[in-house]
């Protein structure tokens, strides 16, 4: 009786340790989404979750979430380095007065992927993406449209972010495309290739102590400027190749402050208010020889600084 005792107590314990190390609350590399899923899942391929924010608390940091199948998926706050990659099929964000996706996780550094994504704002979202961490952030074929501040807003606190958007199109946006403004000490160094941005109150703003390289790129229609650096503490530079800028309410590059510049090579200024508007400050350079179109706008303005061709 008591040998039956010990190995009924001893079955018991291997039981409690089993559950107590069972990996069904681990977090996995890889997680799915659906939109027949469920967030109670494991976010397994045969089990897959909801929402990304049902995903993200169960994928392991430099993990990846993707998308099963076509889906609004919600808004979430990602706080780790994780992919989150919709373009094998439709997958979308949409979001009434919040904002799509934050990144934020203080002062740590970390790496961030959006791949495949549609961020819809129904006119009062705030915010499409918020960029606030330093780190590195990829968007790639992402449209983010819809939302009463700022599509993608790039306002890091502390440190370096880098952020490159790729093939991506950010438009109908109250209060602008994207907005390029560090605060703290930060930086912020980004890059925009073939990203088109229409339909803004503004196309791409970069402010104090922000770089931006904009390459095969068109900020077209927006309400003020296509293209415009503010300075008011520190230097904001945007340089723009391959590009164009048309049918703007204001400039189709425009600078304010001393330390504002834009540089611009083989672009196309077109059917603006004014080409060049450097009456706030700064500096717009051009290639010497030029290599730029300015035409059509009632003020054409002009460069007042020149980067010879190497």
């Amino acid at each position: 009786m008591h040998i039956l005792k010990l190995m009924s107590a001893i079955a018991g314990i291997m039981l409690l340790t089993c559950l107590i190390g069972s990996p069904a609350h681990a977090q996995a590399s890889r997680t799915w989404v659906s939109g027949v899923g469920d967030d109670a899942n494991p976010c397994s391929r045969t089990a897959p979750c909801k929402t990304f924010a049902g995903a993200i608390s169960k994928t392991a940091d430099s993990g990846e979430i993707d998308c099963l199948d076509p889906g609004g998926f919600g808004a979430v706050t990602i706080a780790k380095s994780v992919t989150i990659d919709c373009s094998g099929t439709f997958g979308s964000v949409l979001v009434s007065g919040t904002n799509g996706i934050v990144i934020s996780n203080g002062a740590t550094p970390i790496n961030v992927v959006l791949r495949g994504i549609s961020i819809n704002g129904l006119g009062n979202g705030l915010n499409g993406i918020r960029a606030l961490s330093p780190g590195t952030v990829l968007i790639e074929s992402v449209r983010v449209f819809g939302f009463a501040t700022t599509g993608i807003d790039i306002e890091p606190v502390s440190g370096n972010l880098k952020v490159a958007v790729k093939d991506s199109t950010v438009h109908f946006n109250a209060n602008g495309g994207i907005l390029a403004k560090p605060s703290g000490g930060a930086t912020v160094n980004a890059s925009l290739t073939r990203v088109n941005m229409h339909y803004n109150l503004y196309g791409l703003r970069a402010e104090d102590g922000a770089r931006v390289s904009v390459f095969q790129s068109a900020a077209t229609d927006n309400a003020h400027n296509g293209f415009v650096a503010v300075s008011a503490s520190s230097p904001a530079d945007i340089n723009v190749v391959n590009s164009v800028s048309a049918n703007e309410g204001y400039g189709g590059t425009a600078t304010v402050g001393a330390a504002a510049t834009i540089r611009i090579a083989n672009t196309a200024l077109i059917d603006s208010s004014a080409g060049i508007d450097t009456t706030q400050g700064g500096s717009v350079a051009t290639t010497a020889p030029a290599t730029n179109l300015n035409a059509g706008n009632a003020t054409p303005g002009a460069p007042n600084a020149t980067n010879a061709l190497q």
